[in-house]
């Protein structure tokens, strides 16, 4: 048998591996947090009626290409794409809203009659090749409402009224709804016929890529976040005064909804947002607490994507909120931020069989619904008493040698120190009791 030589790394020289640019990782105090946003999102989809939907986080380049728009930044600059094995180009998720109606399509929940289909989706990732800024990372998550199959401006109220309920659910008060119609495709081409022109004659005055898209697609110029652009955009014609008399009266119905429901909103004639599927309303929730970068969420009426994707002829209008841009925003009305879930009991085991005993009674507490941990690494009782108190322990079960001769261990309340023996078939239906009562 040929000897090889055997080659020795030296671990201290092995540099860590860190998380990659724009990424973060979840740790437990996050995703106590998390949950917490999550349940609300899923409480307030009970109330409303919606039903929830996970799409895969790749899909075809395709649908976002047809859907976003290929001059949009997302697609033209911040999609991750590659080709897989089979030659496809593939794209990680960038939005949301494209795969839900490609869903809904394929799985032919739509069609084309009056009936109504009413979507959300609570943590789903997006990937952005974008530069990382404050609550938006490369990988970041959303929750939000697709609505499918209405026209009606209820719709869009209810959409709003969808996310301002979720945020006064988890106690936000402080946030403001921006409101504009981006009216219907016939509007716009007349409004187009005059903004050209008026780009054209400040062209020398736009940047590099807003001279682009004034020949390939002018409203994304709108969009724009170069600051050379904003006197340009400033002075541009407004939509709003092409709407056409439906366009006008869906914008009009909406504002009475919101008025009605109490929800203060400002109209923002400026506001565009950076998807070409978007018809009549966009809105934006943004809240002082967030700093420039302060939308909450964002969404507004596609009527024309569904049709775009393959699918029957179905008005739809939704939203997306980015849980980190949230989790920021909450963190000022936190005083006392969730950190995860309070263990119920510490099992305490001194001495070979009394781990032993200990295993099993933490194994039917669990069974009994009751959350609880032990100690796996045989250290001492001052050692263990300091691991219940960093894990929140409500009780202690101490069990010695003593204990397994009488066959009941102590139990102590933390909190008041007071003690008591506790024989070990009784313990379940003890501890569950008196957790109940405090």
């Amino acid at each position: 048998m040929e000897n090889k030589e055997l080659v020795v790394t030296d671990l201290s020289r092995v540099e860590p591996i860190q998380a990659l640019r724009g990424t973060k990782d979840m740790l437990p105090q996050d995703a106590a947090k998390w949950r917490v946003v999550r349940q609300a999102v899923d409480d307030v989809a009970a109330i409303f009626g919606y039903g929830e939907i996970r799409t895969p986080m790749i899909e075809s380049a395709r649908l976002f290409k047809r859907s976003v728009g290929e001059e949009t930044d997302i697609v033209s600059k911040e999609m991750y794409v590659f080709t897989d094995k089979g030659g496809e180009e593939i794209a990680l998720r960038p939005e949301l809203t494209a795969p839900a109606i490609r869903a809904a399509v394929e799985h032919g929940m739509l069609t084309g009659q009056s009936d109504s289909v009413r979507l959300y989706y609570n943590g789903a990732a997006n990937f952005r090749y974008e530069k990382p800024q404050l609550g938006r990372l490369r990988q970041h998550h959303q929750f939000g409402t697709e609505f499918l199959g209405s026209a009606s401006a209820a719709a869009d109220a209810e959409t709003i009224a969808f996310a301002i309920a979720t945020f006064r659910k988890l106690g936000l008060k402080q946030f403001r709804v921006r409101l504009n119609s981006l009216a219907s495709p016939e509007a716009r081409i007349e409004w187009k016929r005059v903004l050209v022109p008026y780009l054209k004659q400040n062209l020398a005055k736009l940047s590099v890529e807003s001279q682009r898209r004034t020949e390939t697609n002018p409203m994304r110029v709108l969009d724009s976040k170069a600051e050379q652009d904003h006197d340009v955009i400033k002075d541009a014609p407004l939509l709003l005064d092409f709407l056409t008399a439906d366009d006008r009266t869906h914008f009009e119905s909406l504002q009475t909804l919101l008025r009605n429901s109490g929800i203060e909103f400002v109209v923002d004639p400026l506001l565009v947002r950076g998807l070409d599927y978007y018809t009549r309303t966009v809105f934006e929730v943004t809240s002082p607490d967030l700093g420039s970068q302060d939308a909450l969420c964002g969404g507004g009426r596609y009527d024309n994507l569904v049709e775009q994707l393959g699918g029957p002829a179905t008005p739809a209008v939704g939203f997306g909120a980015g849980i980190e841009r949230l989790l920021i925003a909450l963190e000022k009305i936190w005083p006392d931020a969730p950190s995860g879930a309070q263990t119920g009991v510490y099992v305490i085991g001194l001495g070979g069989e009394a781990r032993v005993k200990s295993f099993e009674i933490a194994s039917r507490l669990r069974a009994g619904g009751v959350s609880a941990l032990l100690d796996t690494n045989e250290r001492s009782m001052k050692a263990q008493m300091r691991e219940a108190n960093r894990v929140r322990a409500t009780f202690t079960y101490i069990i010695g040698e003593s204990e397994l001769a009488e066959g009941a261990g102590m139990l102590k309340n933390m909190s008041t120190g007071e003690q008591s023996k506790t024989i070990f078939e009784t313990i379940v239906e003890e501890v569950s009791a008196r957790l109940h009562t405090s």
